[in-house]
């Protein structure tokens, strides 16, 4: 259930200075005499001359089983004159498997050294922008990765670990060496210890499972479509979504000396993570939902509401966690796929995320904890502000399929259908989601289709929801999709592209300062866009023999009616007045979940079927919009034009999928 709640906790208390001097160390210029304080950090240090150096930060574990416990490498820059000056400064950390594998962000940027082994290029603009205004960046080779010992775990203690531990040696709380073996002690004496960690995919990931660890002296992370929980990344309540595991996963990004003496590990994973999609103690070390309660930092997540790598479940489920457990947070919500909001919204959310850092790193007052909680895109380069999210008076609201005039075309209303109404459908593994929604007004064997009338105003969902099947099966495995559709005519952001709703362009803008190995100029992007006769907005999965418990899967009784819940991927979207809201129901999405074992014949039993769906205004809002009226819009001619079908995704999250 969405909960529309205004976080109370202030994460950020113990960083604010009021002294004028605490605001020069990390330059920002103090005003003069009567003037108001100063409100951002400003580039006042030279990036060319920053520190650049390289820590090994023991981590406590021996992943690797080498006998001595790993190191991981952390690459460092800083400014020089506030070392000199024996200043203090926050540092934002990226933790990532990613940089000598397979990059980071849209040109996919990797580290690089001098032939002394000292960095030069850290990847993104974080260290350009930043660097100069007051901040050290640390970007952190996960173990198992580029020049780290150990072992990559997907997820689990080593990964979480290996960032953590780098957040204790910030803080004074672990050892650093200046070199992978021996070496002499690093210390942190540099920084104040107040850390934000950000990252995409993969790398938020990461910020996740450590702040879920409760580490004192981070104070807030940025996870931009991260995973929250890395069951819900391979399954979805026993639905497989990939047809490889973890262990496939940790070879890829591994070095591949780590590869060779990880292998304890790799069967582990495979061990640990069965293809049956049975909840495992290896996942519930990988699911940090649970222990949103011990979270001390302050969250700015950033998700696509149509990432089909990353679903945005994850965002959806940890969000609703952090409400619960009071967290002080803060949300975007695009139209795009698996995308940075540098290559959606670049200079909105550089100047938004500049204003974050300065507050809950350098606890500048600037106001942006009492600004609007989340900002939505509700059509390409359109965005709109709520106060919190989801929407006060937001309410959870009972939806019921009945049946028709026709097979398998069906309504959508708040009235229970007729005790003993039914629908049948066979699953068809090579269709897809946009092939159902294409075909909602015609009777088709592969799909059960539950539409409103054309409405008589607009409609807002906002938040994550749920469908609730009564089926029977005609054999003994069976998997399930859910999906939302808007049946009406719209622009969207070209999600299912390659550029999963962007153009990548010739031109480049700076963002920051550059080093002859180092640019801060990247390529510019736009929206890539499509004119469509109906837009899928929420979906989600399961395998029906998961029907008695989440944690296992059981064969089932052919003719026997199940019962299961399907968890819908959180969103926000508009139906517009004079379209139409669609339930579909089918078997297996294709290129988005495996099929089943078998070739089921599925009947739905429609009284025992609901929708439960977050809309602002509720049930009320839902009778307005669907009330009969002499002024209604016509239907705005829904047609079969949709996105190109979901496209095959490895399982790669924040790794190239294109």
């Amino acid at each position: 259930m969405p909960i529309p709640v205004r976080a109370t906790r202030l994460t950020y208390r113990s960083l604010v200075l009021a002294a004028s001097a605490a605001l020069l160390a990390v330059g920002i210029p103090a005003g003069a005499q009567g003037a108001p304080p100063p409100r951002e950090s400003r580039p006042v240090y030279s990036y060319e001359n920053a520190i650049r150096e390289s820590v090994w930060v023991d981590t406590r574990l021996d992943g690797d089983g080498d006998g001595r416990t790993d190191r991981v490498a952390v690459d460092i820059v800083r400014p020089r004159e506030t070392a000199r000056q024996g200043r203090k400064i926050p540092v934002i950390m990226d933790a990532s498997p990613y940089y000598s594998c397979c990059g980071r962000g849209n040109e996919s940027q990797r580290k690089t050294y001098d032939e002394n082994g000292d960095p030069v290029q850290f990847p993104l603009y974080y260290d350009n922008y930043f660097v100069p205004r007051g901040y050290a960046f640390v970007a952190v080779d996960l173990a198992g990765t580029n020049r780290s010992d150990g072992c990559v775990d997907v997820g689990g203690r080593s990964d979480i670990q290996s960032a953590k531990a780098v957040v204790d040696w910030l803080n004074g709380r672990a050892h650093g060496w200046t070199a992978r073996t021996g070496g002499e002690r690093a210390r942190a004496d540099w920084t104040t210890g107040a850390t934000g960690m950000i990252g995409k995919s993969y790398d938020g990931t990461i910020a996740n499972g450590v702040a879920a660890t409760g580490v004192k002296g981070l104070r807030t992370i940025v996870p931009i479509g991260a995973i929250s929980s890395w069951y819900d990344y391979y399954f979805a309540k026993g639905a497989p979504l990939y047809d490889s595991g973890p262990d496939w996963l940790s070879g890829y990004v591994e070095t591949p000396e780590a590869r060779a003496r990880c292998q304890a590990v790799q069967q582990r994973l495979v061990d640990g993570a069965p293809r049956s999609g049975d909840l495992t103690p290896l996942w519930a070390e990988r699911d940090y939902v649970p222990d949103a309660g011990k979270v001390r930092a302050s969250v700015f997540a950033v998700h696509g509401m149509q990432d089909l790598n990353v679903r945005a479940k994850h965002v959806g489920q940890w969000w609703d966690a952090l409400a619960t457990n009071g967290v002080e947070r803060r949300i975007w919500l695009s139209q795009t796929g698996h995308v940075d909001p540098f290559d959606f919204r670049r200079g909105a959310w550089v100047s938004t995320l500049h204003r974050w850092f300065d507050h809950y790193l350098l606890g500048v007052d600037n106001g942006i904890d009492r600004e609007p909680m989340a900002d939505i895109e509700h059509a390409p380069d359109q965005w709109s502000t709520d106060r919190v999210w989801p929407p006060r008076g937001t309410a959870t609201t009972s939806l019921r399929p009945g049946n028709g005039t026709a097979p398998g075309v069906g309504t959508l209303s708040l009235h229970p259908a007729r005790p003993g109404a039914t629908e049948t459908f066979t699953d068809d593994p090579a269709q897809d989601e946009t092939d159902w929604a294409a075909a909602v007004d015609t009777t088709t064997s592969a799909k059960a289709g539950f539409v409103t009338g054309p409405l008589a105003r607009d409609l807002r969902l906002s938040g994550s929801g749920k469908v609730t099947v009564t089926a029977t099966p005609s054999t003994t495995s069976a998997h399930l999709t859910a999906v939302l559709v808007d049946l009406g005519p719209a622009t969207i952001r070209n999600y299912a592209a390659s550029g999963e709703g962007i153009t990548t362009l010739a031109a480049r803008t700076c963002w920051g300062a550059s080093t002859a190995g180092d640019s801060s100029c990247f390529k510019e992007t736009k929206a890539d866009t499509t004119d469509v006769g109906h837009t899928i907005f929420s979906r989600g999965w399961a395998d029906l023999g998961n029907h008695a418990s989440d944690a296992e899967g059981r064969p089932l009784t052919p003719g026997k009616p199940y019962t299961v819940t399907l968890d819908l991927h959180a969103s926000d979207h508009v139906v517009p007045a004079g379209h139409r809201l669609a339930l579909i129901v089918a078997g297996t999405d294709r290129n988005l979940i495996d099929p089943p074992a078998t070739t089921p014949r599925l009947t739905l039993d429609l009284a025992r079927t609901t929708a439960d769906l977050p809309l602002v205004g509720g049930a009320a809002a839902f009778a307005r919009a669907t009330a009969p009226s002499a002024d209604r819009p016509g239907a705005r001619g829904h047609s079969s034009e949709g996105v190109a079908g979901p496209r095959p995704i490895r399982p790669i999250p924040g790794g190239s999928t294109r």
